[in-house]
C-alpha cells in the first residue's frame, strides 16, 4: 500500500521544481519501468501492482519495491492506462559531453512529447547525446520519459548555454531551416551537431550564426511545415545512409 507521504512525494516529482529539489524523477508504465531495470540509474523505489511484482520478481528482486493496488497507481501517477508500475529514481549526474560523433541540439524545443520522440529516434540511430537550450522542454518530466518509450536510459539530454556550446565546436553543424540545401544532395561528415529548433521560432538567431551548414527537408506537397521530432527522424535517416 502506498503511503500518504509516498504519494505526496510521487504527486510532487510531477513538478519541475520538485523534481529539481529532490534530484528525483518519475519512470511511470510497465514497459518504462522494465527498460528501466536494464540501465545503470540508480531506483530508489518502485511502486506496482502484486501481479507486477509476481511476474517480474526476478528482475526487480535488488529494488525496494512497494505493492500498490491499481487505483492507488492511478492516483500517484499521470497515467491513465499501462499505469501497473511506477518508479522513482535519481536523476543523473552527467557532464555535458564533448561535440564530437553524431549528435542533436535543440534550440528551444519546448513540448515534452516532441523531446521525448526526439530522445527515442535518438536512440535508434545510435546517437548517444542531445544537447539543447535551457528553455527547452525539461528531459525528466514525466511526458518525456513516457514519449521515449525506454529510450531516457540510453540518451544524456544536456541543457546548456547552446550557442556557447556551438561556437566551442569543432565538428558541423548543421542547422534546419525551410531554406537550405537538401538533404538528398548534402554531403555529411561522419561527424556532426544536427541542430533543430522549435516548430514556432525555428532556429534562434544567437545559435544560427554558428550554422557550418543550412539544409532542408525537399516538400512535394502543400504543408507548410514537419513537426520537428519527425523532422529530426527525416534527416538523422539521411546523414545515417551515407555513413552506414
Amino acid at each position: 500500500m502506498i503511503s500518504k507521504n509516498q504519494l505526496k512525494m510521487l504527486r510532487a516529482l510531477g513538478q519541475k521544481k520538485q523534481r529539481k529539489a529532490h534530484g528525483l524523477f518519475l519512470v511511470e508504465g510497465e514497459k518504462n519501468v522494465l527498460e528501466l531495470l536494464d540501465t545503470q540509474l540508480v531506483v530508489k523505489q518502485v511502486f506496482a501492482t502484486a501481479e507486477f511484482l509476481q511476474q517480474h520478481q526476478g528482475q526487480l528482486a535488488p529494488y525496494e519495491c512497494i505493492e500498490a493496488s491499481l487505483d492507488e497507481l492511478t492516483k500517484a501517477s499521470s497515467l491513465v492506462s499501462n499505469n501497473a508500475a511506477v518508479a522513482i529514481v535519481e536523476i543523473p549526474q552527467t557532464a555535458t559531453p564533448k561535440a564530437e560523433g553524431l549528435m542533436i541540439a535543440l534550440d528551444g524545443v519546448s513540448d515534452p512529447g516532441n523531446l521525448g520522440t526526439i530522445i527515442r529516434i535518438a536512440d535508434w540511430y545510435g546517437i548517444k547525446h542531445i544537447i539543447a537550450s535551457r528553455d527547452c522542454a525539461d528531459p525528466y518530466n514525466p511526458k518525456t520519459i513516457r514519449a521515449t518509450m525506454g529510450s531516457f536510459g540510453r540518451v544524456t539530454v544536456s541543457l546548456t548555454d547552446l550557442p556557447d556550446y556551438l561556437q566551442r565546436a569543432n565538428i558541423p553543424v548543421y542547422g534546419a531551416f525551410l531554406e537550405g540545401q537538401s538533404v538528398h544532395s548534402t554531403e555529411f561528415s561522419s561527424q556532426g551537431i544536427l541542430l533543430m529548433g522549435s516548430e514556432s521560432h525555428g532556429v534562434r538567431a544567437e545559435a544560427e550564426q554558428y550554422v557550418t551548414d543550412k539544409i532542408t527537408i525537399p516538400a512535394f506537397g502543400g504543408a507548410e511545415s514537419l513537426n520537428v521530432a519527425m523532422a529530426t527522424g527525416i534527416i538523422i535517416d539521411n546523414i545515417r545512409r551515407q555513413h552506414s
